[in-house]
């Protein structure tokens, strides 16, 4: 029984970013250089009832308060279908939302926009792309989020007024996309509320 507990207690750990964790996700003239950024190591529950460890690069500033989040939703049982920094699909938004994967760091200008997006400072974290897409202009970002666009039919890994990921985030004042009119977006979170 001990041993159990101890594979299922918290695991949430902070370092500096290594070269891999930002190599297609990082490039001259992005607004943070590396060395602003942490690696967090966090459990999640995953879709299959189990605990995993899964990755985020995040800005220095936010590092801890990502940590509570995500030991938050650990202990509520809140399901994650994976946590990997955005450079495992070599930078790219698509498919790292196609992979239905939680992520932070990115420098990448904003969807939509011309300035850099939240994510390229570390400040912002998508969650579970698929059940919480963004709509834009009537494009569901990702495809496969157009199964998860009526929000009152509440299915497991959505954000939800109320609900415990909007919540879990609330807790260290970062602000939901899922209330932006014309254009939700239901997967982000961010400390500016952009």
């Amino acid at each position: 029984m001990h041993l159990v507990a101890l594979l299922l207690a918290f695991v949430g750990t902070i370092s500096p970013v290594r070269q891999q964790d930002v190599r297609f996700s990082y490039h001259r003239g992005c607004p943070v250089a590396p060395v602003e950024l942490r690696l967090v190591r966090v459990s999640y529950r995953g879709f299959d009832g189990r605990a995993h460890v899964g990755a985020l690069v995040v800005h220095r500033s936010v590092a801890r308060d990502v940590v509570s989040v995500y030991r938050r939703l650990y202990l509520a049982g809140f399901p994650i279908r994976r946590m990997t920094p955005v450079s495992a699909f070599h930078g790219s938004d698509d498919a790292s939302m196609a992979a239905d994967n939680t992520s932070g760091f990115n420098c990448r200008r904003a969807v939509g926009g011309t300035g850099w997006s939240e994510h390229s400072y570390g400040t912002a974290i998508d969650v579970d792309p698929v059940e919480n897409p963004y709509v834009l202009n009537g494009r569901v970002l990702p495809r496969a989020g157009r199964a998860y666009l009526v929000r009152t039919r509440v299915r497991r890994g959505m954000a939800v007024e109320g609900g415990v990921l909007v919540g879990a985030f609330e807790s260290i004042r970062w602000k939901w996309g899922g209330r932006w009119s014309g254009s939700p977006d239901y997967q982000h979170f961010s400390a500016s509320g952009r």
